[in-house]
């Protein structure tokens, strides 16, 4: 049978050789891991994943599982979704069983969501915001000095450098004013370094990042996790709300800083901050970084 590469991660393999090439000896990566796991390994989740292959199994007593295994960037995006499983052990996210590494790959073998509906598909933007603050607040609750996560710090430095290469390499029509520009991406650097606290975070939660579930009506999937201040934790979300960002930015930040138990203005300065990081080439935000900016004034 031939072996399917689901959509998404096709298309990454389309633009970056790495992982075109990884590709070619993914057959023999699953087949290892299904090895090593006794596992009977399904076809693979579509769209799937942009950088991983996601497929539901049936381990050897019969368990519904999920076999993911992931491309490993010399950058180590997803070098603690493990760690970070395993310290939540299923309270609010899916239960890691085990997880195997190799110089090119990570496998990681998950608990399965029935229905496993993802929360984006299921209920309407309002009650989404409900389950993500709810569930947000449960993974933060959990202690994290067990294991050295990264700091925040280093994410936002790193998408502050690579954001100051894009605006300057990109045309005048896809860049916010010079000024808008610098104000916000200096407060995206200086943000988590004046945290009140610090938790360990998704940092990438959204509504196709949690699932219907029979143990929990909702569990997170895919965490990339960093530790540093909770109010960066509802942008992603916030960010996949278009219709909303269009119409009120600073109302959503409020509606979702009061959800989680956040900071009202420090939820605003996150939004207005990621929303210029995030503006080359995207008129929303740059239309959102321009609304917020007064009100942050």
């Amino acid at each position: 049978m031939a072996f399917t590469v689901p959509e998404y991660l096709a298309g990454t393999a389309r633009c970056d050789r790495r992982v075109r090439d990884w590709i070619t000896g993914l057959p023999a990566i699953v087949a290892a891991l299904a090895d090593r796991w006794s596992l009977r390994v399904g076809e693979p989740f579509q769209p799937g994943g942009q950088c991983s292959w996601t497929a539901p199994a049936t381990g050897p007593a019969g368990a519904g599982l999920v076999l993911k295994v992931g491309f490993r960037f010399p950058g180590g995006e997803e070098r603690d979704e493990a760690a970070g499983l395993r310290l939540w052990h299923g309270n609010g996210a899916v239960r890691l069983y085990d997880a195997h590494e190799s110089d090119s790959a990570y496998g990681l073998l998950i608990e399965r969501c029935l229905p496993g509906t993802p929360l984006g598909r299921a209920l309407p933007e309002p009650e989404q915001d409900q389950v993500v603050t709810a569930l947000l607040r449960r993974l933060w609750a959990q202690p994290h000095t067990a294991h050295p996560f990264r700091p925040l710090t280093e994410m936002c430095a790193a998408w502050a450098g690579e954001f100051e290469r894009k605006y300057a390499a990109a045309s005048p029509a896809d860049r916010l004013d010079p000024g808008l520009a610098r104000a916000g991406i200096a407060l995206f650097r200086a943000l988590p370094q004046t945290a009140g606290s610090r938790v360990l975070l998704c940092t990438d939660l959204h509504g196709d990042n949690i699932l219907a579930a029979l143990r929990r009506p909702w569990l997170v999937i895919d965490p990339k996790p960093y530790v540093g201040d909770p109010a960066y934790d509802v942008l992603q979300h916030m960010l996949n709300c278009e219709g909303r960002l269009a119409a009120d930015p600073g109302a959503l930040a409020r509606r979702m800083a009061d959800l989680a138990g956040l900071d009202g203005s420090r939820v605003r300065q996150w939004l207005f901050a990621r929303s210029v990081q995030e503006s080359v080439g995207w008129p929303l935000m740059r239309h959102v970084a321009g609304r917020l900016a007064p009100e942050l004034g």
